[in-house]
């Protein structure tokens, strides 16, 4: 058994109202490792940790996005983000009959207002505009969001549970295939384990190891891991599996994906012995995947070879992959940050500040990446034209 390394010292303490929230999660954690006999594979820990009814993470109402939450995502940094995806979503569209847009895991909504909003500006809207969210939390925030910005648009969005069963235009996540729980599997002396959560005698949750129960893990992590020594990593079937579901829905248009990641060969590199997995509290990232249950976001990188072949196994072609600098450079970002005004305003120099955040290789411009899928070639893809690595996939 394992513990995680000591939480940071640094890290905010709850009021006491999240403090006994973080504890009734605790304790549906806890039930969950006794009905499973003692053990509980991490990916179930996190599922339960994010997603539980009532209790998890995006499933409680705690404010997540922005300055008060434990993470901001780009389009909360700056309109223009929005704007210059955008470019590319037009594009998409114009080469459907159905000018259809879904998009998954809307956060507060921003990404839907600013974008609508720019496709209205351009001449080039879209015809329906449809958001899979599985929390209640942000499905009200995300309507008011509308309602408030964009009314003319407030009974044209529609909320689903689940993507509809055929698509025909342009499906887009930002941030969602991070948010995927994944298993953990490790090799330790030659033998494949899959990492779980146990309970140790203090009562405190204790990082474990067990024999896989899935045979499709240890055959996944022969194929992907480095070929010797101990080694512990993710594997997101479930990811994989969302995109080849959504592969199989679209009949024409592509899926756009942006968040954070690696090829394979950067994935799963050798000196990276520990996987990605972290924990966002506050605005502050800890390896620790006990901090606050139910008040902490979990996260690992997006394995987007994976994601490229999950898109393969559609029938889906990749039609570019980019850092997100590249990407929102070929979308004409700079042009609209130009276009904000006297570059002395105090306008321009906070759009200007936002929009060097998202292009900067030291912060977002080259750890958060760009993948595209598309049905067909139909597709003008001024996003890549900047700059395309598919071949790095």
């Amino acid at each position: 058994m394992r513990r995680p390394r000591e939480p940071d010292p640094a890290l905010p303490a709850p009021d006491d109202d999240a403090r006994a929230h973080s504890a009734r999660v605790r304790a549906a954690i806890a039930d969950a490792i006794s009905e499973r006999g003692g053990f509980l594979p991490l990916r179930d820990y996190i599922e339960i940790a994010l997603y539980a009814p009532g209790l998890g993470y995006y499933a409680a109402g705690a404010h997540k996005l922005g300055p008060a939450g434990d993470f901001t995502t780009a389009p909360e940094m700056t309109p223009l983000f929005g704007a210059a995806v955008a470019t590319q979503v037009g594009a998409i569209l114009e080469a459907t009959a159905g000018r259809e847009i879904v998009e998954l895991g809307a956060g507060s909504g921003r990404l839907a207002v600013d974008l609508l909003r720019e496709l209205d500006r351009l001449g080039a809207p879209a015809s329906s505009y449809r958001i899979v969210e599985t929390s209640p939390d942000l499905q009200a925030r995300q309507r008011e969001a509308i309602a408030r910005e964009l009314p003319a648009w407030r009974d044209r969005v529609a909320w689903l549970d689940a993507p509809p069963p055929r698509i025909d235009g342009a499906v887009l996540m930002n941030e969602v295939l991070d948010a995927i729980p994944p298993h953990v599997v490790a090799r330790i002396g030659g033998v494949w384990h899959e990492r779980g959560v146990t309970i140790g005698r203090d009562g405190g949750f204790l990082l474990a190891d067990r024999a896989p129960v899935d045979p499709r893990l240890s055959a996944t992590a022969g194929q992907r891991f480095p070929g010797e020594g101990d080694y512990a990593s993710e594997i997101n079937l479930a990811a994989e599996a969302l995109v080849e579901d959504l592969g199989g829905r679209l009949v024409g248009g592509a899926i756009l994906a942006f968040d954070y990641g690696f090829p394979r060969r950067e994935y799963y590199h050798p000196d990276r012995i520990a996987g990605t997995l972290m924990a966002h509290y506050r605005h502050r990232a800890t390896a620790d995947p006990f901090v606050w249950p139910g008040l902490a976001d979990l996260t690992a990188h997006v394995d987007f070879t994976a994601i490229a072949e999950a898109g393969e196994r559609a029938g889906l072609g990749v039609a570019g992959y980019a850092s997100q600098a590249a990407f929102l450079i070929g979308c004409g970002i700079l042009d609209r940050l130009a276009a904000t005004g006297d570059p002395s305003s105090p306008a321009y120099l906070r759009e200007a500040g936002a929009v060097q955040k998202l292009l900067s290789p030291a912060e977002m411009g080259e750890l958060f990446k760009v993948i595209a899928l598309e049905r067909g070639e139909a597709i003008r893809w001024p996003g890549f034209a900047a700059g395309d690595a598919s071949h790095r996939l």
